[in-house]
């Protein structure tokens, strides 16, 4: 199975930064290399659906990212650790969310609908 864990949320003033980690494992990942998924990241804001945030390709080289954040927010990942990441800048209230990370067995980074393995999430709360 495909287990993923996200870690770095937390409380930050506007304008401020957050660095999310997703770190990938379990059985599925020790029997195909995790440099093989594309990732991406959503949110869930109180009493919204949930927003597909931006995804990254299986090399890491082609990411994609919904308007609202672009220019702000940055997705990486290192397939030696089997870790993406999500850099947060310039973060706005309207960015306060719980964050998923997400992946997609095929390399459509920005297909939201191709993502099927989810971590349980971290929240971020942006005060203003």
């Amino acid at each position: 199975q495909v287990q993923l864990v996200e870690s770095g949320g937390g409380l930050v003033q506007a304008g401020g930064s957050l660095r999310l980690s997703c770190a990938a494992s379990g059985r599925t990942f020790s029997l195909r290399s995790f440099g093989t998924y594309a990732m991406g990241w959503f949110r869930q804001a109180p009493g919204k659906e949930r927003e597909f945030v931006g995804g990254i390709n299986w090399s890491g080289d082609m990411t994609y990212y919904v308007d609202s954040v672009k220019g702000r927010f940055t997705i990486s990942r290192d397939n030696a650790k089997k870790t993406a990441y999500l850099q947060m800048n310039s973060l706005k209230p309207e960015d306060t969310a719980v964050y998923y990370c997400a992946a997609n067995p095929t390399n459509a980074y920005a297909d939201e609908r191709g993502f099927t393995s989810w971590g349980q999430g971290t929240r971020v709360t942006v005060s203003s």
